[in-house]
């Protein structure tokens, strides 16, 4: 076991921050100087012909090339070039907001006592922060040990399973989602193709009754239930968004189901 692994175990942490990337020059340098407390910075690029590496580069971080394996695969490789064994992962559309850098650094000094850790995710949205909707506080977890740690989830939706509950850190991993409704719908249009193919390979029948009622009960929670229409115009637009995802969804499975 390398030096990381017993440095993060009985003494102060090492973190390795891992940031997939692909074509994206317009984030990877907030991303990466985001995460300028870790010790080192691993960007794994799959092919980008924008100035995603040598902004990266620049930056001092360490570039790693790997064509596009999935989001969980590609995830787990860049954890696995990483050179030590406390892994801080997030997506070149994130940042590590302030108070959340201050949390990380504190547990630094360790011993941790658990072997990974959730915190919330804060998306901006169209120029304006999500608070409700179901977008905030969305807990993930990003940093954890990777003898304890792997991503999961085949098509969408990935997230790292952990052995044993995670503990929980203050601060928010700041998203910067969708900056027009343009780019909301680009998005939704292609991850129901992911999510939809997910369920064809389940095996899964998709029941009419889903088609119809599946996006009337998605705008209601979001909305209603979690508070949407507090987030104004934004809310009402992302509840309908909502509702298209889960009709695309379910129409794209069943279209594949009968093909």
């Amino acid at each position: 076991m390398g030096a990381g692994a017993s440095a993060g175990r009985n003494g102060p942490v090492r973190i390795t921050a891992t940031i997939i990337a692909l074509n994206e020059e317009r984030n990877i340098a907030r991303a990466v100087r985001s995460v300028a407390f870790c010790e080192e910075v691993v960007v794994v690029d799959s092919g980008s012909s924008d100035r995603t590496v040598e902004i990266a580069e620049s930056l001092g971080a360490r570039v790693v090339t790997n064509a596009w394996p999935g989001y969980a695969a590609q995830k787990n490789f860049a954890a696995e070039a990483a050179s030590n064994d406390w892994v801080l992962s997030i997506d070149a559309d994130e940042a590590v907001g302030p108070e959340l850098a201050g949390s990380i650094m504190r547990l630094k000094s360790g011993p941790p006592d658990r072997s990974g850790y959730d915190f919330p995710r804060l998306a901006r949205y169209c120029g304006q922060w999500i608070r409700h909707s179901g977008w905030y506080p969305d807990r993930k977890v990003r940093l954890y040990r990777r003898d304890a740690g792997r991503w999961v989830g085949a098509y969408v939706h990935e997230s790292v399973e952990l052995s044993g509950a995670p503990g929980h850190l203050e601060g928010d991993l700041l998203h910067y989602t969708c900056e027009t409704f343009e780019d909301h719908r680009r998005r939704v249009d292609r991850y129901t193709d992911l999510a939809a193919r997910e369920i064809a390979s389940s095996g899964r029948r998709v029941p009419v009754w889903r088609l119809v009622a599946g996006p009337a009960l998605s705008f209601v929670k979001s909305y209603l239930l979690q508070l949407g229409f507090l987030d104004g115009r934004a809310g009402l637009t992302i509840a309908v968004m909502a509702a298209r995802y889960v009709y695309l969804k379910y129409s794209k499975a069943r279209g594949l189901a009968d093909g």
